[in-house]
C-alpha cells in the first residue's frame, strides 16, 4: 500500500466508528479524510476545532469555497445546517463536555493509552492546537488514526518516547495494518488488515499484542 492507499483505508475504518445523532471532533491529517468515507445514512454533526460544525466531504472543482477551511487548513465544505463561530464557543464545546467522539492523528500511542502526538524535540511542528482540551475528560472516547510505523519505526508502543499530550485517554488505534483496543490488560488486536499476517503485526509493533480470540479480517 503507498501512503495515499494507507491513509484512505484507516479514514475509511475510522468513519464505521461515527455514530447517529454524535457530535464528531475531527483533528488534523488522517481524520480530515473522514467525511469523504462516512457511510450513507449516518446522520453525525462533525465538529472542526477552529469553529464550525456541519463539516463536509472535500470539496470539487464546482463547489469549492476557499473561505472554509477545517482545523487542518485544508478547504473543506459545510452541510445544510452546519454554522460557523469563533473558537471560544468551538473550545466551549470542548470543555464543556458536548463532544461525544474525538479521532485524532498521533506521533505515537502506548499500552497504557497514553498519546503523544504534538511534539518531536527539536523539530518545528504545529504545535498542542486543541489536543490538551480534547483530551482532557471533556470528550467521550478517543480513537486514534495513524499510519502503523514512522519509517520502519513503530509508533505503537509499550510507553511513549515522546512527550504526552494525555495520558490513559485513547480508547481505539485504528492504522493499515488493524484495529487495535486499549484495555487494562494491555492492546488487544481485534481487527486485521487482510494483506498482512499476526506475525507481521505484532513485529512491526513496539508493544506485546494481545490477539483477540474473535479477530476479523478486514
Amino acid at each position: 500500500m503507498d501512503k495515499i492507499e494507507k491513509q484512505n483505508f484507516i479514514a475509511k475504518r475510522a468513519a464505521k466508528e461515527l455514530q447517529n445523532n454524535t457530535i464528531v471532533n475531527l483533528g488534523i491529517g488522517i481524520p480530515t479524510k473522514i467525511p469523504d468515507f462516512l457511510p450513507e445514512g449516518v446522520n453525525v454533526l462533525l465538529h472542526s476545532e477552529n469553529g464550525f460544525v456541519g463539516l463536509g466531504p472535500s470539496p470539487t472543482e464546482e463547489n469549492l469555497d476557499k473561505t472554509i477551511i477545517n482545523a487542518g487548513g485544508i478547504h473543506s465544505t459545510i452541510k445544510a445546517g452546519g454554522y460557523f463561530f469563533d473558537s471560544s464557543v468551538s473550545f466551549g464545546m470542548i470543555r464543556g463536555g458536548h463532544i461525544d467522539l474525538t479521532v485524532l492523528g498521533s506521533l505515537q500511542v502506548d499500552a497504557k493509552g497514553n498519546i503523544a502526538n504534538y511534539l518531536i524535540p527539536g523539530k518545528k511542528v504545529p504545535g498542542m492546537g486543541g489536543a490538551m482540551d480534547l483530551l482532557s475528560g471533556g470528550v467521550k472516547r478517543v480513537i486514534v488514526t495513524m499510519e502503523h510505523t514512522a519509517g520502519e519505526t513503530p509508533k505503537i508502543l509499550e510507553e511513549c518516547t515522546l512527550p504526552f499530550t494525555g495520558v490513559g485517554v485513547v480508547n481505539l488505534i485504528i492504522t493499515e495494518m488493524g484495529v487495535f483496543r486499549v484495555t487494562p490488560e494491555g492492546i488487544v488486536l481485534e481487527e486485521i488488515n487482510s494483506i498482512y499476517t499476526v506475525e507481521e503485526v505484532q513485529n512491526a509493533t513496539g508493544a506485546k499484542l494481545i490477539i483477540s480470540e474473535n479477530l476479523i479480517k478486514i
